[in-house]
This record gives C-alpha cells, structure tokens and sequence, in this order.
C-alpha cells in the first residue's frame, strides 16, 4: 500500500500548529492542513507491511492496539497516495461514521500500532483522514443519502454522545425511524460540551448533524428521559429504546473544605465555556484576545487554579484556563511522571506507555515558562476564609505501596511532604464512575459494581425486553472512537432484533 519506498523516500510531515502564545487568544482549532501533494507524500509513506496492526483494535496486554472501528486503513492510504480522494472516502465511511470527529479528537491508536513507527516515525494516518473527510465534504460526497425505504420500526436513543450518534446514523441508515433523546440544550453529549472547542469546533458536530437530520434522524433537545419524559412511554411509544446517556457521574476528592466556593468538576467547567460561547459569542479586546461575556461561564480569569487529573481532560482545563486569563495553572497527577521513550516491557505495538505533552501543558510552558505537572501529588485539604470561599490547598507527596493483606500496590500519603499553593480555583478531572441511577432505575435495568449497565458478555441487550445499551454507559469512560464501535455494534444487535437478520 502507498508508495513501495515512501516510508524510505519521505520523512513524517504533520500539519503545522498555531504558536502557542498566538492561540491562546482565541478558542479555534489550530493545526493548519497541509497542502494536497504534501498530504499525498505522507501517504505514501505506508508501507506494504503484510500485517496492518493500524486497522486491528484488538487488545495487547489489557490495551487497545490499532482502530477500534477497523478502519482500513492501509487501502485508503493507498488510494490518498494516488489522488483518488473520492473512493479514499467511500472506503473510509464503509467503516466510519464520524471521521470528521475522530481525525481530530482521537489519540491514533491506528499511529501507535503502525509498523513504520517500528524503527521510525509512523505514518500520518490522523491527518490523512481529515484530508478524506474534508475533501468530500468540498466536493459533496458527505451529503445526505436518506434510505430508500423505510421498515416501519421506530427506536428511540437516550443520549446523543458518539455511541447514541452512531447508533442513530446506522439504524436510520437501515431505514428504521430513529428519534434520539438529548436532556441538554444542543445535540452532541461529549463531543458539544465536554471537548473544548479549539479540538472540536461546534460547526464541525453542527455540519453532520444537519446531514443527519436532512437524512430522516429527529433529534429532541432539553428531553431529560426519566425526570421530564417518562421512561414507561418511551418504552411504549418505541420497538427498541438504546441507552447512550455517557459515564456521567464525576470521581470526586474528599478532602476537608470540600465544601468551599471555587471547586468545579472539569467537565462543569469546560461546558459552562462552551455554552457561553455559543449562546452569546464573544468580543476581542484591545490585544486581539477573544473574551467570553462576562457573568456567562465558570471564569479562571486572574486565579491561581488546580487541576486535579493529568489525562485529556486535565490537559483540556489547562488549555481553557489559560485562554480565560489565569493568574497560574498547576496540574496534579497521582501516578508518577512517564518515560520519555518506550521501555522495553513496553514494546510495539504496545500502546506506548510514555510521557506526552500535550497544546494545553505546551501553552502553560510558553506563558509561565514551566510544565503545569506535579507528579505523585494530591490534595489533602482544602482552606477557604470565612466567607467560605477557597484561598488555598495542601497537596501532599504520594508513594506506592504494597497492601501485605491484598497483595495490591497502592498511592499513599507521604507524611510530613505537605505543602501550601495559594489557589482560589480547583477543577477535578478525576475521571467518571458510571451511569446515573435516575435513568437506569426509570427503565428498571440492572447495573454492575461499578453501576455501568448490565448486558450479557458480548452483547448490548439488557435483561428488560426491547432495551439495549450502548458507549460509556455500558463499558464506562473510553475514548470516543470506541464509543463509537459500541455503537455500531449495538445498532446491529438491534436491527437483528427489530428484523431477524442484519445486513449492517
């Protein structure tokens, strides 16, 4: 696949970042696309490799290693490398519902698992993918394609995340009539309010979603299924009701002075600025800097601020709170800091288990001049004044340790390692625990210990007649491109049980 020599012939090119200083000021994506010939050439790098681990997603020592979706990866590599954009885009979407969003908030596991990033750098699968997903949308190849007819089942999809998203988009495909059940103001559960915009802009999810609709898809916003709409409805009005509501209960840190006014779980925060912005805009202030109205969201401006968490969505609170104007940013981690190349425990096509610096820590080195993370740190208290409002917190150094009863390592306390960090701003992204009870309790569905929704092994159908379940609320927090898998899996199960059979 691509060029026999490419890989020889051509170095890893990637799309050029906005410099970090110059970013800051507005909340757009940032990564400036290559040119076609140049996109061409890093195409060409894909080797005839025999076995394409980019496409396998299958697991490697409990991680995921290549696509989830499957994606065939080195066919449309092929076809990019050769100009044949239009048929890169027909083999693309035979996999794929939502290039568009995976090119730019997937972490490439396909990259990771590539047999280039062997003895090299791997090729740009990431970015080809975007120069697909972009050119037929130029060219209309993504326009809408409504099925030609239509079964008459009708299924409703609680939660319009990518799991619910791609649920809706395979069944409708199908010719079911899907209406997918938002309890937000706006279609796109994680992808709208919990990924900030400068990774996603909102017209990106704005432009599928109107190819959605103009296919048959009805979306219902401000719909809580379980406190404003009843469940037993649902279940009567529809022939199979898929549940997609996210993990959505936030992991939280008790610590004394939790109670304090300046404390906000990160995905709280990262939507109230995303809602700001898209109900009422912004201005650009006399430095050319985008400023959100004022009163209008969770604002970090002049705050000395803690993150709590140092995966994706730590990164993401660094990125905004910079943007708001932040005093200081500070990001805690419990576990200790990454190598900085693959250990030898950890070989390819391992997912590599090493430290990464991503555009938010990259702009708190460029506007503080320091890395934002403090490693094996966590917080122990929490002070405020007698207004009750947050003035400090004590972190405390942690170790690991073996629990003699258990045989289980654990993160400790060190005593005696406490310090005190001026902060009038905590965010926690301390990750999520599961569904809500209030939805699984209205459609009378079973949870596991860690109160996901219980299915069989293997499938998506719950133990109460015509409900499945699909993304996080079934496996818990992922990533979005698997996510997106659970869903299609799950609207194949469903049509199976609508239909008899599934061609999906």
């Amino acid at each position: 696949m691509g060029k026999a020599t490419g890989f020889l012939e051509y170095d890893r090119k990637e799309a050029k970042a906005v410099s970090p200083l110059e970013r800051i000021k507005n909340y757009n994506e940032f990564h400036q696309a290559l040119f076609t010939e140049e996109q061409r050439e890093q195409a060409a790098r894909c080797m005839d490799c025999g076995v394409p681990f980019c496409q396998a997603g299958m697991m490697v020592k409990g991680m995921t290693t290549g696509c989830p979706l499957n994606n065939l990866i080195p066919e449309w590599n092929d076809l990019v490398y050769r100009g044949n954009f239009a048929e890169a885009y027909e083999r693309l979407h035979k996999t794929s519902n939502f290039p568009e969003f995976t090119c730019r908030v997937c972490p490439a596991l396909c990259e990771k698992a590539c047999t280039c990033g062997l003895n090299g750098e791997a090729v740009s699968t990431k970015e080809n993918e975007m120069a697909i997903i972009e050119y037929a949308y130029e060219k209309g190849l993504a326009k809408a394609k409504p099925p030609v007819n239509r079964t008459g089942k009708k299924v409703a999809v609680i939660g319009s995340g990518p799991a619910g998203l791609a649920v809706a988009d395979q069944l409708n495909h199908r010719g079911h009539n899907v209406t997918v059940f938002e309890r937000s103001d706006r279609i796109g559960g994680l992808l709208r309010y919990g990924i900030p915009n400068m990774k996603l802009e909102k017209g990106i999810i704005d432009r599928k979603l109107a190819v959605m609709e103009e296919e048959g898809v009805v979306f219902k916003t401000s719909s809580n299924v379980g406190k404003d709409v009843l469940a037993e409805d649902i279940v009567k009005q529809y022939d199979a009701v898929v549940l997609a509501c996210g993990s959505s209960n936030p992991r939280d840190i008790k610590a004394p002075g939790r109670d304090a006014k300046g404390i906000y779980f990160a995905v709280d925060f990262l939507a109230s600025t995303t809602k700001s912005m898209l109900d009422n805009g912004f201005e650009n202030d006399k430095d050319g800097r985008c400023v959100l109205k004022p009163d209008t969201y969770i604002s970090a401006c002049g705050k000395d601020v803690i993150v709590i968490g140092g995966g994706d969505t730590g990164n993401d609170c660094v990125g905004t709170c910079i943007r708001h104007g932040c005093k200081s940013v500070t990001q805690l981690e419990m576990m200790p800091k990454a190598p900085d190349k693959r250990l030898d425990s950890n070989p390819w096509p391992e997912w590599p288990m090493v430290c990464k610096t991503d555009y938010g820590q990259e702009e708190a080195i460029a506007v503080f001049g320091h890395d934002p993370r403090v490693y094996t740190t966590t917080v122990k208290e929490f002070k405020k004044n007698e207004e009750g409002c947050l003035t400090s917190v004590v972190t405390v150094l942690l170790e690991s340790k073996l629990d003699e009863e258990t045989g289980r390592k654990s993160m400790v306390m060190v005593e005696g390692s406490e310090k005190e960090l001026p902060c009038q701003m905590v965010l926690i992204a301390a990750g999520f625990l599961g569904s809500e009870e209030y939805v699984t309790k209205a459609f009378e569905v079973s949870v596991n210990a860690r109160t996901n929704v219980e299915t069989e092994n293997g499938s998506h159908k719950t133990a109460k007649d015509k409900i499945f379940t699909a993304g996080d609320m079934h496996t818990g927090q992922s990533l979005v491109v698997k996510a997106i898998r659970e869903g299609r899996d799950c609207a194949r199960e469903v049509d199976e049980y609508l239909i008899g059979y599934s061609n999906l």
